[in-house]
């Protein structure tokens, strides 16, 4: 970057590269997008020496620009996390209309600096005599009702497409940004976009980890994680934590009969069903185990509720146009079916159960620990390894 870009700012150059290389280590360390344009908004302003930030995101589907985050001096009505601060890109056509023609035209996108004056700087989106098109007055008037002398704006660009915006402010009677400002925003919307896409690899990353590729429910691993972490809760403060084991009935005869493609297409329809009687109970995870087999784990709801979201299950389960309805079994640390010192203890209970369920081909749920106490049969069964067929002897759970 030669002098041109980096400006000439309090700091001088070295400031500013110092300022560039923060901002992308500081984006480099953060864990979720929301986390990253925090990071980059609070990074941006500091550089900037602006007293307000805000990183906003083009929905092109809604026509609007989305406010993700505002950071540094609030003014009445914005939040730095703002559930719906949302403007109409009709009213800040710059990102659309000037980006398009600027890059079609073989032109970089470049930042912009407004005036509460209603004098602009820089290549966009004022014409040769300065003056801001019809669209800009908005954020004129944006500045105006808020107190804030000028603001500089760097579109975002990610994946060769207009992403949306960063936006820093100075309040009336700080010094006005200037070409040097709109110059070194520029850099700053790119290192930003650079952090973005790589955030958003990561995050895709860890969401194939902790996903089944076919139904789009948790997988295994997110399984084992999220009950290790419930089982310490309830270590802790008796939360209960129930495991629901489901055996989907029936798949090997669609395989064998229909295909492959049939019997994955009942896989989907079974996940969704899952995911849609998991919303009754609040943060339960849902996922698929492997081959037909499915769990539904929850943390909090007494287990009379799970029982019955898990009845509810069976019912729609066995109206589906294909399958044999499904054999499901609970363990609930709600219900007596003594110590739960670990994951394991529990998904064999739970398997257990489900094992009974499918044996009986039973319309309900079986629960364990509902028939008898430490006679219970599903709390026998899980004790006893060798009462399962060889095939199915060894229960699921980490050792």
């Amino acid at each position: 970057m030669d002098n041109g870009v980096i400006g000439r700012r309090p700091g001088g150059v070295d400031g500013r590269l110092r300022a560039v290389v923060r901002l992308a280590q500081e984006m480099a360390a953060a864990h979720t997008p929301q986390e990253a344009v925090g990071v980059a908004a609070e990074a941006a302003r500091r550089a900037l020496d602006g007293g307000f930030a805000a990183i906003s995101m083009w929905e092109r589907e809604r026509g609007r620009l989305r406010v993700l985050v505002n950071v540094g001096e609030l003014m009445a009505g914005e939040e730095r996390l703002p559930e719906d601060e949302s403007y109409p890109v009709h009213d800040f056509p710059e990102i659309a209309e000037f980006l398009h023609d600027h890059w079609a035209a073989g032109g970089e996108p470049h930042a912009w600096v407004e005036t509460a004056e209603g004098v602009g700087v820089g290549p966009a989106p004022h014409d040769r005599q300065g003056a801001p098109p019809s669209g800009s007055w908005g954020r004129v008037a944006a500045l105006r009702r808020r107190g804030r002398g000028s603001c500089v704006v760097a579109p975002i660009v990610l994946h060769g497409r207009a992403w949306g915006e960063l936006y820093v402010a100075r309040a009336v009677g700080r010094p006005v940004f200037d070409r040097d400002d709109a110059d070194f925003a520029t850099v700053l919307a790119s290192v930003t976009a650079a952090g973005l896409a790589q955030t958003e690899r990561l995050e895709e990353a860890r969401r194939l980890a902790f996903t089944d590729p076919l139904t789009g429910l948790g997988n295994r691993r997110a399984v084992d994680i999220r009950l290790d972490e419930a089982l310490e809760a309830y270590h802790a403060d008796g939360t209960v934590v129930s495991l629901v084991v489901c055996d989907l009935n029936g798949l090997k005869r669609v395989n064998d009969t229909l295909g492959h493609a049939v019997g994955d297409r009942l896989l989907e329809r079974f996940g969704s069903l899952l995911s849609i009687c998991g919303a009754m109970l609040p943060g339960a995870l849902v996922a698929r185990l492997g081959g037909d087999e499915f769990c539904l784990l929850g943390v909090g709801p007494p287990a009379d509720e799970v029982v019955r979201v898990a009845d509810e299950l069976c019912r729609r389960a066995a109206e589906l146009e294909m399958g044999e309805g499904v054999a499901c079994g609970i363990a609930s640390t709600g219900d007596p079916i003594g110590p739960v010192p670990s994951a394991r203890r529990l998904f064999r209970l739970a398997d257990a159960a489900q094992y009974r369920a499918k044996a009986a081909r039973s319309p309900k749920p079986v629960v364990a620990g509902r028939e008898g106490g430490p006679e219970d049969p599903v709390i026998r069964l899980a004790d006893t390894s060798s009462a399962r067929p060889p095939e199915r002897r060894r229960f699921r759970g980490r050792r």
